[in-house]
C-alpha cells in the first residue's frame, strides 16, 4: 500500500509496503509504510525533517501514526542499543532484577547524559524485566539482523 501524499506530514523518502517485513507482525500489521519527510508541524520558515510510521485500519489511515524528529529516532535506537547491551550482559544467565543496579548505562550526548535507567517505580519490576527478556529472546535473530544491518550502513557511512 503506497503512503498518502495528502496529509500534513509531506513524505520525502518513503518505504512502502512495510508490512511485509514488520518484525515479529510480518504480514500481520496495520503498519504500511515508514517515511522520512518533512513534519507536520512545520511553520513557515521554521522547517523540521521527522520519521513517521504509517498505519491503516483497512478504511483509512490511523490517527495512531506516529511522527517523531530524527534526533528523537536515533535517541531511541541509542536507548535500545543500551537496554539489549544491559540485558546481554546481566541477564543472560537466568539472572533478577538487582535493586542496587538501576542506572544500567549513560550515553554522552549534546554535553548531557542519556542515563538509562530501571524503572524503580514499576511495582513488578522482577515480574516485567522476566517478560522484557522472554521477548527479546523471541525476538533475538530479528533485532539481530537488523543491528548487523545498522553496523554496517553506519560503517558505510564513515561512523
Amino acid at each position: 500500500m503506497s503512503i498518502p501524499n495528502h496529509l500534513r506530514h509531506k513524505p520525502v523518502f518513503v518505504a512502502d509496503h512495510y508490512a511485509a517485513i514488520d518484525g515479529p507482525y510480518a504480514n500481520n500489521t496495520d503498519v504500511q509504510g515508514l517515511s522520512l519527510g518533512l513534519a507536520q508541524w512545520n511553520d513557515r520558515g521554521n522547517v523540521d525533517i521527522s520519521a513517521k510510521v504509517w498505519r491503516h485500519t483497512d478504511k483509512k489511515w490511523s490517527r495512531q501514526s506516529e511522527e517523531l524528529p530524527l534526533h528523537r529516532v536515533l535517541d531511541l535506537t541509542l536507548l535500545i542499543c543500551e537496554v539489549l547491551k544491559h540485558m546481554r550482559e546481566s541477564y543472560r544467565y537466568e539472572k533478577l532484577y538487582d535493586p542496587a543496579q538501576t542506572n544500567i548505562g549513560n550515553v554522552d550526548l549534546q554535553g548531557d547524559r542519556l542515563r538509562v535507567e530501571v524503572n524503580t517505580g514499576n511495582e513488578r519490576i522482577d515480574e516485567d524485566i522476566q517478560l522484557f527478556r522472554d521477548c527479546l529472546s523471541k525476538e533475538d535473530e530479528l533485532l539481530g539482523e537488523r543491528l548487523k544491518l545498522l553496523a554496517t550502513k553506519l560503517g558505510e557511512m564513515g561512523y
